[in-house]
């Protein structure tokens, strides 16, 4: 079977069935996600492992522990003051979707189009964002040291457009993160490319995941304090510019 190539075949439907199944008894037993939770991802990994590579459904999954491992930082602490996402740290289908559905379109586009290039790192910069929004929500949420993105005013902690030193340091941590696991995936896949073509443009995941953060925080202040975008909304429409900066990125270069 051929592990290493993109799209509908043998070996990439063996893997990508085999890491789904670790998910759901991972998930189950750890209550990374509820039980809806758990159903949407499923269907996102699929389309993710399915139509993309199993590689990149690895990404995906990076994001998903790596965000419960944050979420679970101090969890005490922050469900006391009402920053936590459920009463015992699971995360339900809402954030699923809201984080894994631009990815999800990202490998149906690859797939149609058959520009697994471009895909992976699209793929990479969407995941990249969401992994810095919430790294930068989970760690600088406790922080109290809080100005607003709009007018550098202080603010109390956990307020939408907020933003810490806490809170940028992770939001570049959780890029990293992701960068790492994408160009992993890249050289697993394109074993004859140069490593500083993926290392440059590893950088550019870095930079595009750090700066969708800093526009979740703009349309959380304009938009979702103001009842006109929901936190799922805001979520999607910063990783979409994620993706689509990067691919403005490889167009340009």
């Amino acid at each position: 079977m051929d592990y290493l190539t993109e799209g509908i075949n043998q070996g990439n439907l063996f893997v990508t069935s085999m890491i789904m199944l670790i998910l759901v008894i991972a998930s189950t037993k750890a209550r990374f996600l509820d039980t809806a939770g758990v159903a949407s991802a499923v269907f996102v990994g699929l389309l993710v492992g399915v139509l993309g590579h199993w590689s990149w459904l690895l990404i995906l999954l990076s994001f998903l522990v790596f965000s419960h491992l944050a979420t679970k930082w101090k969890f005490e602490e922050k469900k006391a003051k009402n920053m936590s996402e459920s009463d015992d740290g699971h995360r339900g289908w809402v954030n699923v979707f809201a984080n894994g559905s631009i990815p999800a379109l990202v490998a149906t586009g690859a797939f149609l189009t058959e520009q697994w290039e471009y895909g992976i790192w699209m793929f990479g910069a969407a995941v990249s964002v969401a992994a810095a929004d919430t790294f930068a929500s989970e760690f600088g949420c406790l922080d109290e040291n809080v100005r607003m993105i709009t007018t550098l005013n202080k603010c109390e902690p956990g307020v939408n457009g907020g933003f810490s030193k806490t809170g940028q340091l992770a939001a570049l941590i959780g890029s990293v993160i992701i960068a790492v696991m994408t160009i992993g995936a890249w050289l697993l896949i394109n074993p004859d490319e140069t490593f500083t073509y993926g290392f440059n443009l590893a950088l550019a995941v870095i930079v595009i995941g750090w700066i969708g953060c800093q526009i979740d925080s703009l349309l959380g202040a304009w938009f979702e304090n103001r009842g006109m975008l929901t936190k799922g909304g805001v979520n999607a429409l910063a990783i979409s510019s994620g993706m689509l900066i990067m691919l403005a990125w490889l167009s340009w270069f």
